[in-house]
Order: C-alpha cells, then structure tokens, then sequence
C-alpha cells in the first residue's frame, strides 16, 4: 500500500471515530437531559409526596381536636349546643354554623387546618354495648358526629380532606359494681360473689380468705396482681372471673403477690382486660357547695348547715337550728328557710337539726352533724313545696328525680381533715308518709362532706337511690341517736341487722398512702370490703347491701386511717352485691355520674378535591 492510500484510509477511520464519539456525545447528553428531567419530577413528586402527607396529617389533627372538644363539652355533664354550616359551601362567605358546630381553623404546620361538626338527626339512641366490646353489656347513651377537616396550604391549594364519623357514649358509673379512679383492692375473708362488671383506672389486687367469685367483665388501665397491695401475700384461694365456657380461677396456686400478665388472660377471651385506656371522670369539686358544681347546680333542694368561728349553729328568726335552704347563688332563701322550721319532725320536733355529740373513733375526734330526717323532709315538701323549682314536686322526673344537696357554712369547710358530717335518720322508705303525697321516683343525695347513714336506707318499696359524698359512714338500726355509746368500749355499740338499697360513691383511703406513687406495701386501706366506715361491733349480724361501690379519689375531709377491731369496729356479715336493677337505664338514680369515651365509626379521605 502505499503512502497516499495509507494516509487517505488513515484519515477516513479518523472521520469515523469522530463521528462515532459526535454520536456517543449526543447520547450521553440525551440521557443525561432525561435523567435530570427525570430527577426534577422526582424531586417535584417528592415535595408534592411530603406536602400531600403534612397536609393529611394537619388535617387529622383537625379532626382529633373537634372529637377531643365534644367529649369534654360531655363530661361537664353537656350537650353539644348550635348549628352546622348548611350543606354546599361549608365555611364560606359566611357560612360558619354556630356555637359548638361551627367553623373553626387552626394553624398546624404552617397550614390553615378549616374543621366543623355536624350531628346525626337521630341523636340520642339507648344502646347496649355489644358482646365483644369493652364494656359489654352496659347501657349508654350513644351520640353520633360527624368531624369534617380541611387542610390549606400558604398557597391556598386544599391538600386534604378529611371525615371523621364517631360515637360519643356516656356509660353510668353505677353499672358497676365497682369503680374506682386509683387502685382497687378487693380481698374479702368470707366468701364473695360480686355480680358485675368491674374497671379502676389503676392497679386491681384480687385476693381471697376464702373465694372470690366475680360474674363480670374485669377492666383496668393498670396492671393486675394476684395478691395483696400491702404485703407479698397471696392466699391460695380461687379467685375466679367468667371465662367463654365456665367461670376460671385466676392463679389458684400463688406463692406470692404474682402479676397477671396479659398473655395469661388468652383463655378468658377479653372479660378480663388489662391495661386499657384510662377513663375520665368527674373530679371531686363536682360535689362542692358552689355555683358551677353539677350537683349543686342541678340539686332541687339545697340545704345548708352555718357555723361561726367555734363551729357554732348561726341561729336566726328563720332558722332556730342553724340550718338554712340555699338559692343557686349561694344566697339564703330565708322564706323557704321558714317553712322548712315550721314542719313537725324528729329532730326537736323539726326535721333538721344540728348536733355535736357523735365521737368518730376512727378519725379520733367529734363531729359536727347536720341532721336531716328524711322522711320528715319530706312530708314538709309535699305540705308547703318550696323546691328549687316551684312548679316541681316529689314525683319531679328531672334527671330521673329528685337531687338534693347538703353542705356546711363554717371555718373548716375545706379543711383536711375537719369534723363536719351529714347524718340522714328516718330513711327506711324514701317516701312522704303523708296521705295521697306524691311519690318520689329516684333520689341522689350528694354532700362535699362526709355522710352517716342511720338504720336501713331505701329497704322498704325501694326506688332508684345514690349517696354521694366525701367519705360513707353506716350505723346500724340498733345505734342510739344519743350518741352516749360512741365514746364507750366496742362491745357497747352492739350492731344489728342493716339493709343499704343505694349506690355510693365515695372517696376511699389508699394503701401505702400517697396514690400514684407507685409503690406497694404500707398500710392497708381495708379494701373494697371495707368501703362502707363502720363504727359497731357487727359480730353474729349482717349488713345487706345492694348497689355499685364507686371511689373517684381519697377523702378530702376525712384522714383516720383504717384499723380492724380495738375501739373502731367489728366486721359484719357481708350480704353485698350488685344492684341488677342498674343494669336498666330508667331504675338509674337521679343525675347518676358517668363516664365518656369516644368510639371511631369511620374514617374518610375525600379523594374529589
């Protein structure tokens, strides 16, 4: 070959690879324009990913915030009050609602979060919790809502739209046979059968002298133990909760305070749950004598015991005992007062009084008593009916019937400990005994102080009763009035057989002392089985009692701890039990305390936007 077509051949190859490296460079920057195209979108669909996200979220948030408002507006014992935004433009030119349903908006991450209620139409059903569910079983009252929430971003684009459909169920705390707001101990020596359902909101401890049978379901929204509270003791006793086929012992062979774990309770097929959300409940100040407290706001009847600074009666034309019937406003209805001391009754021929005679040994010192016969009460109703309302009488069926509220007017009002107390006589049969008096349908008594039942309660023709008060004290039919034994040996204040129809709550002491601590060991608090305060020896005799045992918090007024035997109290035959005719929302008593909880329906994202 030679040179000239050497150097021709050498120059075409050349042209060759420079345009294949032309075509190479070509493709590169066709992939490389493809790829950061491709990466733009990907970026853009990520901070449209995240945005999309924040703003479901925001949205969500909404949502929870308008649920969370309407179960509170429930616990302070309300309905939900207004209107909705019409239907077709929710929330715009004007279009807000009004009062608890309308428009609201909220900043949440840099979003403006548009949230309103609306309300089933058919609101409120009586239900029955369904078998399966927590509660089951129990009656509530069921309330539907609907919570709409929309998410704006700063460039006002929607970015989520959300509903969230859900019931508000307020669930009577008297449907339980027990119920308490802190640790629940329940170790009774003589066999036990409690027919209820059972919750605490702390620790429960069940332990048996002898068996413990409960016919319920078992909730708590802290851990369980078999055992004692107060000393690493179990008693090898059955302690036994339904199961799906037969009633099962839980741990019937404990060497010790033993922890039930939840994998443990697999066989009982959720009766017993543990660990379940904490319920709220009414606080204590829902008892005080004060504008603003439900009981007093609602109460039909307010009665009021004034003291000087000695903790004297404060006497007055209208009323010689130092009792005085009270307005809402905590003023004195001195015309009512009158009428009240112009009745005939027990109590130095009226049917109030004030005594100082009753010496508590359990809390060490004497007690300052209003006095009220019941009965003699309300025999003056019915001949001169001076209720909070006057177009109200004995049968009123207000909240089921009649609320009445007793309270004291004195240095040591608030103090803990004090030595006031509320004693009602007289109380066999919560009725008038007059000729052709109306009949009282259901009655809730409810003090801030603490209460001292005098002989049988509500045994004879029984109607839906409750005390409510800061500490539950029981004397049997056979105490004397005059109080003379109170300071004499225990084998003088001889018990007899005493029946209680009523639901309590009441506050309860706590073993180890300070609840919330945590700790175990310390002192005993008695236990369920020393709800009621007793004061008589009750040895050969039986307290009857009938009704649901509920402790929201310690007592406020009342700190003598709890001791068996020496000048206190001997243990009575313990005939209790749960109080079936509960377990009908109508034989409830008057304004009956309850507990609200939320139950998610359904959850919608709207998609349209």
């Amino acid at each position: 070959m030679n040179s000239e077509n050497a150097y021709k051949r050498f120059r075409d190859e050349r042209g060759a690879i420079m345009l294949v490296t032309y075509f190479l460079l070509a493709a590169l920057a066709a992939m490389l324009a493809i790829y950061y195209s491709f990466a733009d979108i990907e970026l853009a669909t990520t901070k449209y990913s995240k945005e999309s996200v924040t703003g479901f979220y925001s949205a969500e948030a909404g949502l929870n915030d308008r649920a969370e408002e309407i179960r509170s507006i429930f616990v302070g014992y309300n309905r939900p009050e207004g209107t909705p935004p019409t239907s077709g433009s929710e929330c715009e030119g004007g279009n807000n609602g009004s009062d608890d349903y309308a428009c609201e908006t909220l900043s949440i991450n840099n979003r403006s979060v548009i949230t309103y209620m609306t309300e089933d139409p058919s609101n409120p059903s009586i239900i029955s919790i369904p078998a399966g569910e927590r509660y089951q079983g129990l009656n509530a009252q069921e309330y539907r809502y609907t919570a709409t929430s929309r998410s704006v971003n700063i460039e006002g684009n929607t970015e989520a739209v959300l509903e969230l459909r859900f019931k508000s169920r307020l669930v009577p705390l008297f449907q339980f046979v027990a119920f308490y707001n802190k640790d629940l101990e329940i170790a009774p020596g003589p066999a036990m059968t409690l027919s209820g359902p059972i919750h605490t909101n702390g620790d429960l401890y069940l332990n048996a002298g002898n068996s413990l049978a409960i016919d319920g379901q078992v909730t708590t929204a802290g851990d369980l133990y078999r055992g004692r509270k107060n000393n690493n003791v179990c008693d090898n006793n059955d302690v036994t909760v339904p199961a799906p086929s037969v009633p099962a012992p839980i741990y019937p062979a404990c060497g010790g305070r033993t922890q039930v774990t939840e994998a443990y309770l697999d066989p009982w097929d959720d009766m017993v749950q543990v660990e379940v959300d904490v319920l709220t409940v009414p606080e204590p100040e829902a008892l005080d004598a004060a504008p603003g407290a439900a009981y007093w706001d609602a109460a039909d009847l307010r009665l009021g015991l004034q003291l000087d600074a000695a903790n004297n009666p404060v006497t007055s034309a209208a009323s010689p005992t130092g009792v005085y019937v009270y307005n809402s406003d905590t003023s004195v209805d001195t015309a009512a007062t009158s009428s009240l001391h112009g009745c005939g009754g027990g109590i130095g021929g009226r049917p109030v009084g004030a005594t100082n005679t009753f010496f508590n040994n359990r809390e060490g010192r004497t007690i300052r008593m209003l006095e009220v016969s019941m009965q003699d009460l309300f025999n003056c109703l019915d001949s001169t009916n001076w209720l909070t309302t006057a177009a109200r009488t004995l049968d009123d069926s207000t909240e089921g019937g009649l609320v009445f509220h007793f309270s004291f007017d004195g240095p040591d009002t608030d103090a803990l400990p004090n030595s006031y107390g509320v004693r009602m006589r007289s109380t066999t049969e919560l009725q008038s005994s007059n000729a052709g008096a109306d009949e009282v349908r259901g009655l809730t008594v409810a003090t801030d102080q603490a209460v001292y039942t005098h002989s049988h309660y509500n045994s004879t023709n029984k109607i839906p009763a409750a005390i409510l008060a800061d500490a539950f004290n029981v004397l049997s039919s056979n105490w004397n009035l005059n109080d003379n034994a109170s300071t004499q040996a225990l084998n003088n204040r001889q018990a007899t057989n005493t029946t209680i129809n009523a639901a309590v709550l009441a506050g309860t002491d706590t073993t180890g002392g300070v609840e919330g601590s945590g700790g175990q060991g310390g002192g005993y608090n008695g236990g369920l089985e020393n709800y009621p305060r007793l004061h008589e020896n009750w040895s050969g005799d039986t307290l009857t009692y009938r009704g649901s045992f509920v402790s929201l918090n310690t007592p406020r007024h009342s700190n003598g701890a709890w001791v068996y035997g020496g000048a206190q109290y001997t243990a009575p035959g313990r005939n209790w039990d749960y109080d079936t005719d509960f377990n009908d929302a109508d034989n409830l008593p008057p304004l009956t305390p309850r507990f609200v909880y939320v139950k998610q329906e359904l959850f919608v994202r709207d998609f349209g936007e």
